[in-house]
């Protein structure tokens, strides 16, 4: 079977749900079967075929204003063009699309259509109805984070997006989605029920997954970690991933001034871009009285990214936006790290609560605060808990699960697109 991902990002490094598109198309090679990414790039030279990661790559010029993303998210004709003679040249029994809600577009769903392709579309975030991530859905300190408002109208949105508002999107969308996508996926159950609440139909939920590494870091390979950033003896908590207001970085340097006094020795590593932490955020830890228990590492890859992982004794995703599954989470349970996550999203579906860490809800601070307290204060339960949560992840949540659950939806799709036809 030759399957075609549609993906505007093509960069492992910048997200994990880029990394997993990869090991998905690496196992799909060694069962036999054929892959191709369509990308797009920003940067006119850099446009073409190469290949990442084993996989062959073709990306597209395309960049535009983002205020205009409503309009040009539906149909970017710079993109659709070449794209058709893609699929004209490769012939591809599936197109699988990630994202493609900036550049790509709706569009070529409908592209892929007209081929005869089998169309499979997996929603990894909120935008086939919400124009970035969904804010608005719980009601805030207000409500205390208790509602689950997904359902998106105009009295919401125009306020939020104003002239970036774009009248019928999330129709034109739904409509492309009912009449063009022969299999619709989602990564958790409740990212499933949000998007469900607005009404699009969803199939199934596949679970995002990991490809187990080759092995874990080394004690020497971990103590050289802590040793570069200052950490030999601390406790430490970690935060992952791009960082935004909305995942919930202030929030925790709030939770790190309730935690000081019981947990002295406890520090913080922000394992994000540091010229991000910089602008943004370490005034607000210098406000709070936190910067000296921060430790803002710079974007982190390869080898020291997993002895970051090994070296912590709690992961933390407070998440104060709609988080749809969080594989950051999955990536510090591989190294038997137990994680306080966010209430908000796919979370609970990862972390099991009491289990393998705990689950809270970030909006209320002292509460969160008190669950990441609840770890650290016993040792011996945090140690099970990073162990349940490995054995977990292995079970549960590998690449080869995710790649079986998969290739059932691509002969499902294959199969509705000859009927169709």
């Amino acid at each position: 079977m030759r399957i075609l991902f549609l993906n505007d990002l093509n960069d492992p490094r910048i997200g994990s749900s880029i990394r997993q598109m990869y090991q998905e198309a690496a196992c799909l090679r060694e069962r036999g079967h054929e892959t191709l990414v369509v990308s797009c790039t920003q940067d006119p030279s850099e446009a073409g075929e190469l290949e990442i990661e084993g996989c062959r790559v073709i990306r597209i010029h395309s960049d535009y204003n983002q205020r205009f993303r409503g309009w040009v998210s539906l149909s970017n004709q710079r993109v659709r063009r070449p794209f058709r003679a893609i699929l004209k040249d490769w012939r591809p029994d599936v197109v699988h699309s990630h994202l493609l809600h900036s550049h790509i577009s709706y569009g070529a769903l409908t592209d892929a259509r007209r081929a005869g392709c089998g169309v499979v579309f997996t929603a990894h975030d909120v935008m086939t109805f919400c124009y970035q991530k969904l804010t608005c859905f719980h009601g805030g300190p207000e409500h205390e984070g208790s509602l689950r408002d997904y359902p998106a109208h105009w009295k919401k949105c125009i306020p939020c997006q104003r002239l970036r508002f774009r009248p019928g999107r999330n129709r034109a969308i739904r409509r492309v989605l009912e009449r063009d996508v022969d299999r619709f996926t989602v990564v958790s159950d409740e990212l499933g029920r949000a998007i469900q609440a607005n009404g699009i139909r969803v199939d199934r939920t596949v679970h995002n997954a990991i490809r187990p590494q080759d092995r874990l870091p080394t004690q020497q390979e971990i103590d050289a970690l802590r040793a570069k950033f200052g950490l030999e003896g601390k406790r430490v908590l970690a935060i992952g991933g791009r960082l935004h207001e909305q995942k919930g970085v202030v929030q925790l340097f709030r939770m790190l001034a309730l935690l000081r006094p019981e947990f002295p020795n406890l520090r913080l590593m922000v394992m994000g871009h540091r010229k991000v932490y910089d602008g943004e955020f370490a005034a607000a830890a210098k406000a709070l009285g936190v910067d000296d228990l921060v430790v803002p590492t710079d974007w982190l890859n390869g080898a020291e990214l997993q002895a970051a992982y090994a070296s912590l004794d709690l992961l933390v995703t407070p998440s104060i936006c709609f988080d749809t599954f969080g594989l950051v989470n999955l990536e510090a349970m591989e190294h038997g790290v137990p994680v306080v996550a966010t209430e908000f999203g796919g979370s609970p579906e990862v972390v099991a609560d009491g289990q393998t860490g705990r689950i809270a809800n970030p909006i209320q601070t002292e509460a969160f605060a008190e669950a990441i307290a609840s770890v650290l204060r016993d040792p011996v339960r945090a140690e099970a808990m990073g162990e349940a949560g490995r054995q977990r992840m292995l079970e549960a949540f590998t690449i080869e699960r995710l790649t079986d659950e998969f290739l059932e939806e691509y002969e499902l799709a294959v199969g509705q697109a000859a009927r169709a036809r």
